[in-house]
């Protein structure tokens, strides 16, 4: 059952799209009768929503601006819809959380854990994701929460915590590095080393402070999983980069490693947030998970 008036729910299913054609394949109507609500919400609002191209359409600034509206309001009317048909609704108590690689090793499963002693009838949906995607399925309100790493100013999503989170070096328990308080990135160029990919925040940071301080970096393994860089240390192949999200202090016991902190301005450049839709009135549940997850993450600090 759909609450959004037809003309808003046209419009969304064309911004998703692209095109009036596809969007009518999947409204299971025809293109004419989409071309005609998306032009009475045109001219009800007095300004063009989209530009039209031979090949789709593109959104105006206008068009961006009510797409959050509609983004909003599907979310809304999708929870309020099964509201109406429980009681109170399932959606109510089942969250959907979205995360960058880091995040979901240790912070989020313990809070989901924490979240259920005192809401037991609460469930979790978590999906590990590039952080992009990660903050593109909160605006679209595909997920109802992300934790996940940023680089500068975020305009389209509700921002409920921004902390500057410190990098460390994994070494194994008997390493030369092991026991030290801090290292350089130039003492860290050294080893062979653990490290995600092009792309990635960190991988960023990493290889801008490489460039400026003219330096030679081994990459010894490239990849964004956080499991097999930490088997890599383990084994000796080297040393590997990770974010420092108030955990890593366990890791000497369950995982035969320790951790250095790197000390180089250039990863301060980069945040760890907890994100929600800009506008959106979460559920109950959602809302006091965001809350716990927000507590975690600022200060830093391990879950007992």
């Amino acid at each position: 059952m759909q609450l959004m008036p037809v003309g808003l729910a046209y419009f969304l299913e064309v911004a998703r799209t692209g095109s009036v054609t596809e969007a009518a394949q999947k409204l299971q109507v025809a293109p004419s009768a989409v071309s005609r609500q998306i032009a009475k919400l045109e001219s009800g609002t007095g300004v063009a929503l989209f530009v039209r191209h031979p090949r789709g359409m593109t959104m105006t600034d206008a068009g961006s601006r009510l797409l959050a509206h509609a983004r909003r309001s599907e979310a809304e009317s999708t929870a309020l819809v099964d509201e109406l048909r429980t009681g109170r609704g399932s959606d109510v108590h089942h969250i959907k959380v979205v995360c960058s690689e880091g995040f979901g090793r240790r912070l989020l499963p313990r809070a989901m854990a924490a979240s259920r002693r005192d809401h037991p009838d609460v469930t979790f949906r978590l999906d590990v994701v590039p952080r992009q995607e990660a903050t593109r399925r909160v605006v679209e309100g595909i997920a109802d929460v992300a934790a996940t790493y940023t680089m500068g100013p975020q305009h389209d999503v509700r921002v409920e915590c921004a902390v500057v989170i410190p990098v460390a070096a994994v070494v194994p328990l008997d390493h030369e590095l092991a026991g030290r308080d801090r290292i350089s990135l130039a003492e860290l160029c050294e080893y062979p080393l653990g490290i995600g990919s092009v792309g990635t925040s960190q991988r960023e940071l990493f290889d801008i402070g490489v460039q400026l301080e003219g330096l030679t970096a081994r990459p010894a393994l490239v990849c964004d999983g956080l499991a097999p860089q930490y088997e890599f240390v383990r084994s000796g192949g080297g040393v590997a980069l990770v974010g420092d999200l108030g955990d890593l202090r366990q890791d000497s016991v369950t995982e035969g490693v320790t951790h250095v902190r790197v000390d180089h301005p250039v990863f301060r450049q980069r945040e760890a947030q907890v994100q929600t839709m800009l506008g959106r009135r979460l559920p109950w549940a959602a809302m006091e998970f965001t809350g716990l997850l927000v507590s975690l993450l600022d200060p830093p600090k391990p879950l007992n």
